[in-house]
């Protein structure tokens, strides 16, 4: 995507290394560990270049298993990484890294930590809505007065910006200053707000004053009353040359079920009402139900979105009638990036007539262009509001969004080639060495499966291919690479030696972290291509990298 806020550090998969699945138990964890430190242990290897093989990579599975053993390190190496265990307080204390590592992860390190230092101290947010009025499209005046030609006319009806910024001034108070300007039909207002926030006990309390149309003062806070429900209520004074207009709101919140909540909101001042809100929000939807009785206007609302996670989508449907006419609106909003979505809502409505409603957020960042296409409900104004976005999106995906996505993950990938490049040969290393140090299994548990019949790799290949089906052990050269192709190695025999009782199961983790195994080519898509022999019978499978292997394939087993 287009922002890459990935950690810029590759860490240890120690499930992988241990060649485990994320739920093993501690007796699965122990059995893993025995089973390596059978074949890495310095003991078994002389006191040649073979032991110092064998002491870095047992080195590394002693670290899998302490982290995996300890329930207390296994939880938040589960929940955070290995950052997370070399956490202490807001430092990240070093203890395996070498001096060129530590030098460009403090720099980076540093480099962030500015970052957010600034963003923490503003936190700005903005808002920028234009007011399009493009009626002009579905319902042209006849009147000459009003003549614009051959083309219609596109007018900007109004104009909204809002701006905050926020400053800590200590661990308990804030204080805020927010300013917003707006301009409809010529007639312009702004209004700006200073306010400071402390946090109490169970809540906080904030004290605002202004000036926009008069000063405005007000105070304004929150507590909770139980684990279930709390209050947030405030006052207003909108100071004005003949009156003071006093302003009243409060809210209570109730906690219904773990996804559910329930307000009940009163209003007294400017604008007189009573609304409840019942809100449902999981992981999959979210929903609401709004009655509202007011001055001028009562009302009744009901929202449901849907979320597709994993295509990064929402899909949101809305109904409101009351005094003031009905209004529904269906739309979708789509993350185009971590921190960037766009989303376009068709509103149709009576008295409002048609509108688009196009909203862009980056960041902190809020930009809406609400499109207003006629003034009553037209078909064809309406098939133009919901195919014109769409068929926008569609183009702009495919000439911009997808072009700069892909500019921005190679320049990421590159980043972190750069950043890791000492990692990445020092994990090579490893498994140069534990392929060396594997000599010996290989040869007696491949003549094990042979003489039972059972599994025994012919060739194995990992990384990314260019031709899947043309690729053999042969290929190769004597450092693992394929010939013509250095993003694919040789891992035959580590793979071979993870055979247990004529069964391989490799779990759903990056087969990169595997003993053997490293990845050579950082950032790309990899295939594992294993072609093997079961009962006297060839096979050939095909898994990507994340996928989890279990030979024989359960069809070849009969």
């Amino acid at each position: 995507m287009g922002d890459n806020d990935e950690l810029d550090f590759v860490e240890e998969d120690y499930y992988a290394t241990l060649n485990l699945p994320r739920n093993a138990t501690q007796e699965e964890i122990s059995k893993a560990y025995r089973y390596l430190s059978r074949i890495f242990h310095p003991d078994k290897h002389g006191n040649g270049e073979n032991k110092e093989k064998a002491e870095l990579m047992f080195n590394r599975t002693k670290k899998a298993y302490e982290v995996l053993s300890d329930s207390h390190q296994r939880a938040i190496y589960d929940s955070l990484g290995v950052k997370g265990l070399e956490t202490e307080g807001w430092e990240i204390v070093h203890r395996t890294k070498t001096p060129n590592e530590i030098r460009e992860e403090y720099e980076r390190l540093a480099r962030e930590r500015e970052e957010r230092r600034l963003q923490q101290k503003t936190n700005p947010r903005g808002n920028i809505a234009v007011h399009i009025n493009a009626t002009d499209f579905f319902s042209r005046y006849d009147d000459e007065l009003y003549d614009t030609g051959f083309l219609p006319a596109i007018e900007v009806s109004g104009m909204s910006m809002s701006q905050s910024i926020e400053a800590p001034l200590s661990r308990t108070e804030i204080a805020t200053l927010s300013g917003s300007l707006h301009l409809q039909n010529g007639v312009g207002s702004g209004n700006f707000l200073l306010s400071g926030k402390r946090l109490i006990n169970k809540g906080w309390f904030e004290i605002d004053c202004g000036a926009g149309n008069g000063p405005v003062l007000g105070a304004k806070g929150s507590r909770n009353l139980t684990n279930r429900v709390f209050f947030t209520g405030g006052t207003t004074f909108h100071i004005r040359p003949n009156a003071i207009i006093p302003g009243l709101t409060g809210t209570i919140a109730i906690q219904l079920d773990k996804h559910t909540v329930g307000y009940l909101t009163y209003n007294a001042g400017l604008q007189n009402s009573m609304s409840t809100v019942v809100e449902k929000n999981t992981e999959k939807y979210h929903c609401n139900l709004t009655a509202t009785l007011g001055i001028p206007h009562c009302f009744i609302a009901a929202g449901y979105t849907r979320k597709l996670l994993e295509q990064g989508l929402k899909l949101r449907i809305a109904l409101k009638g009351g005094t003031f006419g009905f209004l529904s609106e269906c739309g979708a909003e789509k993350k185009i990036s971590k921190y960037s979505s766009v989303s376009a809502t068709v509103c149709v409505g009576v008295p409002s007539g048609v509108t688009l409603r196009i909203k862009i957020v980056r960041s902190t960042q809020t930009f809406l262009f609400p499109i207003h296409l006629s003034d009553e409900i037209i078909p064809a104004a309406v098939f133009y509001a919901t195919v014109t976005p769409l068929l926008t999106y569609c183009v702009l995906k495919k000439m911009l969004f997808d072009p700069l996505n892909e500019t921005a993950k190679q320049k990421h990938i590159e980043k972190v080639k750069e950043t890791n490049r000492t990692r990445m040969a020092e994990k090579r290393r490893e498994a140069e060495s534990a392929i060396a140090l594997m000599g010996a299994l290989y040869e007696r548990i491949r003549m094990e499966e042979l003489k039972c019949q059972g599994l025994v790799i012919i060739s194995a290949m990992y990384g990314k291919f260019r031709d899947i089906e043309n690729v053999s052990v042969e290929e190769t050269d004597n450092m693992g690479f394929v010939q013509h192709n250095p993003f694919l190695i040789d891992v035959r025999i580590p793979l071979q030696c993870l055979v247990k009782d004529s069964r391989l199961t490799l779990y759903a983790s990056s087969k990169s972290e595997l003993p053997g195994f490293y990845d050579p080519c950082f950032g790309e898509e990899k295939q594992l291509k294993i072609d093997y022999e079961f009962r006297n019978n060839t096979f050939s499978s095909v898994f990507d990298d994340l996928d989890s292997v279990h030979l024989p394939v359960v069809s070849n087993v009969s």
